[in-house]
């Protein structure tokens, strides 16, 4: 955990000392880029975990489906115009009714909801994020490798010097038994934050793109004859 935190902390250092680096000297080593979020998010340990909290947590994920869209209804007859949100006339018209206090209150039971199931994946990222640390050691012994980079600290690379698919076979060749409950008491570092903010949105533009794909293939696929 120790090599992870500095790998990430010190990548734009590193990319400002090689752009300082004469270019007569020579590395003896490999220079590599790697991302953590994009690795986590695509891991079996992570998959497995989310795929947990989602049995788990059922009863919660679809109290909050429920709610939002009982928020919705409270509130869209005051969107006049249909854009989805409430503009500064239709503001004044909103508050002080009793919907506007029903939305409060559902405001409330969202917020605690969401921040269960947060706290649950938040927990399965640190997890998975020291896991990640261990797979990223193991692959710079592998590799000679003496430098690492984010994408961040980049103008340009080779795509040779991409590892994140090392460390992530890595990681699925040794998986860790993810705990989806946090202990009492439990409170996640601020890394643990940030890569699952970064995890969430890159797993979020995936499932996105897989979408598009299944609709663009059922648009190409020939329509079946109908019998007779």
């Amino acid at each position: 955990m120790k090599l992870l935190t500095k790998t990430l902390a010190a990548a734009s250092l590193a990319g400002a000392a090689l752009a300082a680096t004469p270019a007569a000297a020579q590395v003896s080593g490999n220079i590599a880029v790697a991302n953590a979020p994009a690795t986590i998010a695509f891991s079996n340990a992570l998959n497995t975990a989310y795929q947990q909290i989602s049995t788990t947590y059922a009863a919660d994920i679809t109290s909050l489906q429920q709610k939002s869209q009982q928020r919705q209804a409270l509130v869209q007859p005051f969107d006049t115009d249909g854009d989805g949100q409430l503009n500064q006339t239709e503001l004044q018209a909103y508050q002080g009714t009793t919907q506007a206090q029903q939305v409060q209150a559902l405001d409330q039971e969202l917020g605690q909801l969401s921040n269960r199931l947060d706290a649950a994946r938040v927990y399965a990222v640190e997890q998975v994020l020291n896991q990640y640390g261990t797979a990223l050691e193991a692959v710079i012994t592998q590799n000679n490798i003496v430098a690492v980079l984010s994408p961040d600290s980049l103008v340009w690379s080779n795509q040779a010097a991409n590892i994140n698919q090392k460390v992530l076979d890595s990681m699925n060749a040794a998986p860790v038994a993810v705990q989806i409950t946090p202990p009492q008491g439990w409170q996640p570092s601020q890394q643990a934050v940030a890569a699952f903010q970064q995890v969430q949105q890159i797993r979020l533009i995936a499932a996105a793109r897989q979408q598009q794909a299944q609709q663009q293939q059922a648009q190409q696929q020939p329509a079946q004859p109908s019998g007779r």
